[in-house]
């Protein structure tokens, strides 16, 4: 494993922070339909959900295709750019994850290019969330294990944020979950380092239910 240098460290950390905007706080991903319909009742549910989640989707789907995009960045290949970042759209079952991945990866690109990271090495299609971030840690030559879990931890508090608003949980129950969730996030990178391509992809019927109907929800505090 590649020592984490202090940089490297505070790169992630600013790439994880929930401050970045990229306006991730407006998407629950599916979460506030499962809860409207009492899928999800209490902070042990929504401990469960999120696992699930990360074991069967993030550790499948997203973090082995930050990886791919990731390298493929760092030697210029933009085919292969290209190809894991439609990938990365394909792997989003319903209109509203979509929208989500295409949006916050529109406000991250911009930011990047604010933070002159972009100049020289970005393609010319418009990036996912997934693959503005493999450009940042490109650029940025953060080590990718380490990325991986910064990834998940953001995409992890702000399910958990979500979740706070929405049960309603208090603080201290939600740093609960965080606390027994933290443990999981090593070994769903492990995981997502050893994906071949065609095992990448997953298949969560409840979360793509939740988000599809989520579409119709008469009131809705979050946009998936």
């Amino acid at each position: 494993m590649n020592a984490l240098s202090d940089l490297g460290l505070l790169r992630i950390l600013q790439l994880s922070s929930s401050a970045l905007p990229v306006g991730g706080y407006s998407f629950s991903q599916g979460l506030e339909f499962a809860i409207e319909e009492r899928w999800l009742k209490n902070s042990s549910d929504i401990r469960d959900w999120i696992a699930i989640v990360l074991v069967h989707a993030i550790a499948k789907t997203d973090l082995p295709l930050l990886i791919r995009l990731v390298e493929a960045f760092k030697t210029h290949d933009f085919k292969g750019v290209r190809y894991w970042n439609l990938h990365v759209l394909a792997c989003r079952e319903t209109l509203e994850l979509r929208e989500a991945e295409i949006a916050t990866g529109k406000a991250l690109v911009k930011l990047l290019k604010g933070l002159k990271v972009c100049q020289g090495i970005a393609p010319k299609e418009s990036l996912t969330f997934v693959a503005a971030y493999a450009l940042a840690v490109s650029f940025w030559k953060i080590d990718v294990r380490a990325a991986c879990h910064g990834f998940v931890w953001s995409w992890m508090e702000n399910q958990v944020a979500a979740a706070t608003k929405l049960l309603p949980l208090g603080q201290s129950a939600a740093q609960c979950i965080l606390d027994d969730l933290i443990g999981m996030i090593p070994s769903a990178v492990s995981a997502s380092q050893s994906a071949s391509d065609v095992e990448i992809g997953s298949s969560l019927p409840g979360l793509a239910m939740a988000s599809a109907l989520h579409e119709t929800q008469y009131t809705r505090l979050f946009r998936s």
